[in-house]
Order: structure tokens, then sequence, then C-alpha cells
């Protein structure tokens, strides 16, 4: 007799530094995951998932930052984002906040508004989401955590 085949946990931390390159870097790499672990149908809306909460940590953050990509049960992937910036965005402001398994609402988006469209998108595209401010630690890095999960839609 067999014991039924489980997938172990999995996750990867990625480091990345200030630079503009960083958020290719992550894709990249959030690309050969989804390979390893048979998740390829994500690659689209992870990539995007991924591109935009890298790049927010890029430009609103002032030093280095991580990825964090783990596998979520079947077929579904949570990616955050840690930055050194504690400030919420407001559109993960309220969704998860100290929490694991929040939902936020979609913001309210107007074709006027020129920043944001970003993180709104993430917030269409993402099963869930959520943001927590992150104390500072002995070292004195704080911060923040935005983070989402996506998985493959039923047919």
């Amino acid at each position: 007799m067999h014991a039924p085949t489980v997938s172990p946990p999995w996750a990867y931390t990625l480091q990345l530094p200030h630079d503009p390159r960083s958020p290719s870097v992550a894709r990249s790499v959030l690309r050969v995951v989804l390979r390893a672990h048979g998740m390829t149908a994500l690659g689209d809306t992870a990539e995007l998932l991924v591109s935009e909460l890298t790049t927010n940590a890029y430009q609103h953050s002032w030093g280095a930052y991580s990825l964090r990509m783990c596998g979520e049960g079947h077929r579904r992937i949570r990616l955050s984002v840690w930055d050194s910036n504690p400030e919420i965005p407001p559109p993960f402001r309220g969704a998860g906040e100290g929490r694991s398994g929040g939902v936020g609402v979609p913001a309210r988006q107007t074709t006027l508004t020129e920043r944001g469209r970003g993180l709104t998108l993430v917030q269409m595209c993402a099963e869930s989401w959520g943001g927590r401010v992150l104390p500072a630690d002995p070292t004195g890095e704080g911060g923040k955590l935005l983070w989402v999960v996506c998985g493959e839609k039923p047919e």
C-alpha cells in the first residue's frame, strides 16, 4: 500500500538591490520557480503581480528589498515583497494588515488618477492581498510587507 503523494511545502526568497533592473530579475526568477513546480499556467498573472509589487518597492523605498514566493496549496502561489518603507499604499490599507488571510476590496480608480494604477491592477488580478507594517527589529530594520495570492482560475 502506497501513501498518497503530497507535494512538500516550498518557499524561495530573493534579495533584490535598490536597482531599476531588479523587477526584471524578479520576474525571471519567478518564471523558473513556476516552471520547476509545474505552475506555468500562472505565469502571466504572477509575473504582472511580481512586476507591480517589486516596482512599487523600488520606487517607494530607499534600500534593498526582497521577494518571497511560497506554494499556497494546489496551483496557488503567495508572493510577498518586503521593503524598508513602512507606509502601506492606499490600495492595500485595511486589507489584511496584521493578518494572514484578509481579502481587500478593490480601490476605486478614476481615469484621471496619475499614480496607484499598478496596485489597483494587482487587486484586480489577485485572489487576495494585504499589507502590514513591520516594526523595527534590533538592527533598526522594519518597513512593510505587501502580499498577494494568485491561482489558476477554474474552468
